[in-house]
Parts: C-alpha cells; structure tokens; sequence
C-alpha cells in the first residue's frame, strides 16, 4: 500500500525514517508525512504514500493533510495570545466579553473552564448544518442560550466539536477575526483553519481501512477492558455524550464545504512540517511569552471524563499525557499537544525543545492497535 517514502532525516534520527518506512510496508499507512524540530533545527522531513488512492495522487512534499482535533492546540494558542495581547485574565468570567453567555447556570464560567473541558457545554441541543459551522457567530448564537450538562467548573468532558466555537469566540469578540484568520496572520501561514481552492485540491483525502481492521481490541494498551467496553458502547449509542459531542454538525472532511467551513475544534488542514514549526516556536516562546506558555501547559484538569469515559488530562488548551494521549515514556515526562482522530498528533516539549507533527490521511484508532505515531515519537526521543 502506498510508495515509497521521500524527504530526508538527520543521520542521527535514521530510525525515524525506518520506523516510517516500516508502516507502508506493513500496510499500516496509506499516505502520511512526520516532520520534527529538536533545539529549533529541522532533523526529520518525511512524506510518503498516497494522498488519493482513487486517483493514485502521490503524497508530495507539500501535501496538506486534515488534523482533526489538533486543531484545538493552535486555537487554544490564538486565545492565549489574544488574553496575552489583552491582558484578559482566564479566570475572569466570560460574561465580561460574552454577555449573551451569562444565563442558564452558565455565569460563572471562565476562560479557563472553555480551555480545559470544563464549561459542561460539549454538545450543541440541536442539530447543526455544515452551513450553520461556517458561521462562527451562529454557532455562538446556538451556545449562549444552552443549560451546561454539569456545573461549570465542577468535572471536565471533552468538548470535541464545541470547544472551538468557545474559545474562537474569545478570539472573534477581542480582535473581528476567526480563529483561521488569526492563525494564519499569527501562528503561521500555512495552518489553514478553513482552506479552499487549489490549497483545498491538494489536500489529502481522508480513507478509512476495513472494518475488520477498525475492530476495537480488548488489549488495548493501559486503558483496562472494561473502559474499552464502555467506550465501544458509547459509539454504539447515537444519544450518547461521546456520540453527541463528536457527531454534530458532522460532515464529510473530504468534502470542499466542510474543509471550507473552518471548524476551529477538528478543521486544521497543514503540512507536517508547518504543524512541527508551529510546535517549534511555541515551544521557544515565539508565540507567547513563556512564562504564560509554563503556565498554560501545567496540568489543569485529570481524571474521568465524562464525555470520553477514559482519562484525560488537560492544560489551557492542551491535553497532557494520559490515555486519551498516549506517549512513549520519555516524551511522556515533559511533552504537551493535541492528537487528533484517526492518528495525527501535534507535540511540543519545552525542556527538550522538541517539535514533532505526524499526519496520515488512513484513519486508524488507538484502541485498533494503532501505534503508528506513538513509534514515531518514541524514534525521535531515542535519538535524543
């Protein structure tokens, strides 16, 4: 499956391109791209595969890829920098720039909470069209109003869709920007949160392998059999908080309205080597201050969540280590991020000054056995 891989990587971090290699051979990639930054220097540039398999379009160097749900680092990003640029505190309410938010028990809530899962809004009361998320304002419209699934600020649950239409709101009411306007003037150019065009042709096309292969396993790493259960259920049941947080609006990523629409929560279409530099100057303090950035990766929240049912664990913004976030041990000490679904995983660590950004365009799972980013961190901090 696939063809072979380009791109190079530093002598010294060659087992990154064999453990690359090693998931087209196997089968386990149809086209992906791995790139990292160690110290600020470039060490791993890689791409392979297929972008299409329909068409047989080759992954090329500068092949963008949907992220999914490692889209909330860099909104969580632009909402840091828009409170640094402010002065806004995150612990202050959101009723001081979000007045129509202060009803329904939701009056006390404060950025922080929209940061870390705790805002008790991870699903929206009605269905929402692909038209509706592209209007950032609409989406606000449909969130003020809402009675929270649990008190604010009282228990954490992933807001998998939610989550940027909450803190893009802070972003859009402190500057008139979405959050794909913001990033792209200030985080970097190619984060293209809503893409179009020739950028949107190029895109990879999201593929998913068999269904047999999708199968959920009982071994799946240190999440017990019984959260797997739970979880399996979960996706089973349509009125469940997992399925409500993460199937609404819902769409098609190969669908030109849906890359367009700049769902700022799952809508992140970049190279790897754009997502790893973003990483890179995150972690060097290029994109907050970082004395704001220590702060905004300590850990916030840990525990239960109440909308995936296995442990998360999160910061301002980015999870933390944890089983919805698996990491090699080493990486798991310092490293933060965002994984996204179907196996792209954005990570930055400060004390090592690591970048790393995985983007494959076959989606797989964790709990499938999938390990093909998890191998590909590991390679990198082995060569540490």
């Amino acid at each position: 499956m696939g063809g072979c891989v380009d791109g190079w990587a530093d002598t010294a971090f060659r087992e990154v391109r064999e453990v690359f290699e090693a998931t087209f051979a196997d089968g386990r990639n149809l086209g992906a791209a791995v790139a990292a930054f160690v110290g600020g220097r470039a060490v791993v540039d890689l791409w392979g595969g297929l972008a299409d398999a329909r068409t047989g379009r080759a992954w090329e160097r500068d092949t963008p890829g949907v992220t999914f749900s490692c889209t909330k680092a860099i909104t969580a990003t632009a909402a840091l920098r828009v409170a640094q640029e402010t002065g806004t505190g995150w612990d202050a309410p959101v009723a001081a720039w979000w007045p129509e938010y202060a009803i329904a028990g939701k009056e006390a809530t404060t950025l922080a909470d929209l940061l870390t899962h705790r805002a008790g809004v991870p699903a929206f009361d009605r269905p929402v069209t692909v038209a509706e998320a592209a209007d950032p304002a609409a989406m606000a419209a449909l969130l003020a109003p809402q009675y929270p699934a649990w008190e604010p600020g009282t228990g954490h649950g992933y807001h998998a869709l939610t989550f940027g239409w909450l803190a893009g709101e802070f972003v859009r009411r402190h500057t008139g920007a979405t959050v794909g306007q913001y990033a792209r003037r200030h985080l970097g150019p190619e984060l293209w949160i809503g893409v179009s065009g020739a950028d949107a042709e190029r895109t990879a096309r999201v593929a998913s392998p068999p269904a047999e292969e999708m199968a959920w396993s009982a071994e799946a790493g240190p999440i017990d059999a019984a959260t797997v259960a739970r979880m399996a259920q979960a996706y089973r049941d349509p009125a469940s908080p997992l399925m409500r947080a993460s199937a609404n609006p819902t769409g098609s990523y190969n669908k030109p309205e849906v890359l367009a629409g700049g769902w700022p929560a799952t809508g992140l279409v970049t190279t790897a080597r754009a997502l790893a530099r973003f990483y890179r100057d995150l972690a060097a303090g290029a994109l907050l201050a970082p004395g704001l950035l220590g702060d905004a990766i300590q850990e916030r929240v840990r525990g239960s969540d109440q909308v995936l049912l296995l442990e998360s664990a999160f910061g301002l913004g980015y999870m933390l280590p944890s089983q919805n976030f698996i990491l090699p041990e080493p990486a798991r000490r310092t490293a933060f991020g965002h994984p996204g679904a179907g196996g792209a995983v954005g990570l930055g660590d400060v004390d090592n000054q690591v970048a790393i950004a995985i983007i494959p365009n076959l989606r797989r799972d964790w709990l499938a056995g999938d390990r093909r980013a998890y191998d590909l961190i590991a390679a990198v901090y082995n060569a540490l």
